[in-house]
Formats: structure tokens, sequence, C-alpha cells
């Protein structure tokens, strides 16, 4: 566990604990839910953004912690808009580092994918293809979204449902994707 900073009294636990309590509203849209997190946690994702949180990666609950405030948090306080990926290669930076730790395996198994996610919001095919690696590890439905995620950047070399926010031309094939009810996020 790591000690309060002075620009924020919460503490890596406190991320993870709010993370687990919330996991009914984890992959779905609760603006309730969105409010409570980006109102908690707000100072933590910019101090983490800045890097002044990168000790949090030594340990098994701060890294986990680093990856919820660098990748789950901005999807939902800044959903809609090109902050909600802004974060996304820092995420990815402190995942590769905590994988090698081994933190994944001394967390709480539900909480486990979220070392892995990062990788899987990836629009990198090299990326992808290390989230369904590491996906198979796991059980559940995680790795068929995986794969997904994978045939996607597979496909288009990104996601076309960020076109828009992060004010990208959509080609007539992502378009037709998307109408067709593909992949929206």
């Amino acid at each position: 566990m790591h000690f309060p900073t002075k620009l924020n009294q919460k503490t890596d636990t406190e991320v993870v604990a709010f993370w687990l309590r919330g996991r009914n509203d984890w992959f779905r849209k609760n603006p309730d839910f969105d409010r409570r997190f980006h109102d908690g946690f707000i100072d933590l994702h910019l101090a983490a953004a800045r890097r002044e949180l990168d000790d949090w990666n030594r340990s098994p609950t701060g890294a986990l912690a680093l990856l919820i405030l660098l990748d789950q948090f901005p999807r939902n306080a800044f959903r809609g808009t090109a902050h909600m990926y802004a974060t996304d290669p820092l995420a990815r930076h402190y995942a590769r580092d905590a994988i090698a730790q081994g933190h994944p395996d001394h967390v709480d198994p539900r909480l486990r994918v979220f070392f892995y996610l990062p990788f899987e919001h990836s629009e990198d095919l090299a990326d992808q293809d290390l989230s369904l690696a590491l996906h198979a590890s796991m059980e559940g439905e995680d790795q068929s979204y995986a794969e997904r995620h994978r045939d996607i950047i597979r496909r288009f070399g990104r996601f076309p449902h960020r076109n828009t926010v992060l004010l990208r031309e959509t080609t007539a094939e992502e378009q037709a994707y998307l109408d067709e009810g593909g992949f929206a996020g």
C-alpha cells in the first residue's frame, strides 16, 4: 500500500476498492458511476498522467491502480472525447512493466484483465496479438472480446468508432462496418 499524496488523500488501495465495488458498471455506460469516478479520482488520474505516481508500479495493487487510472478512468470520465485515449500509451508502458514483474498473478483474478486491456485498446497489431496471448490465460468471455478487437485492427488498422472524436476521416469501408452495427466502443 502507498501513502496518500498531498494533492489527494486517496491511495492505490482506494482506487482498486472503488473499482471493484463498481464492477457492475465496468463495461457499460452509467453517467452516475462515471461522475463519481471522475469526481473521486481526477486528481490521481492527472498525477498518474504526469508520472508523479510511477512508484506505484512497484507493487501489484499500485500497478493495478495506475492501469485503472490511465486506461479505464479516461474511458469513463471523458467519455465521447479524444481524452478517452490520451493516456493509452502510458497505460501500455506501465502494463508491460507490471506484467514483467508478475503483478497480475498477485491480484484478485477478477481484476487481472485490467493488466491486459491496455493492449486490447491499442490500435497496433502487435499489441493486439499480445492482448490475445495474455487473455488466453483467462477463462470466460475475455478471449472472445480480445479476438474481436484484434480482428478490427487487422481489418482496418484502427478502431473506426474512434474516428469522430479523434478527428479522423472515416473511409467508406469503415462507415459501412459501423452502419452494419460493427463494434462501437
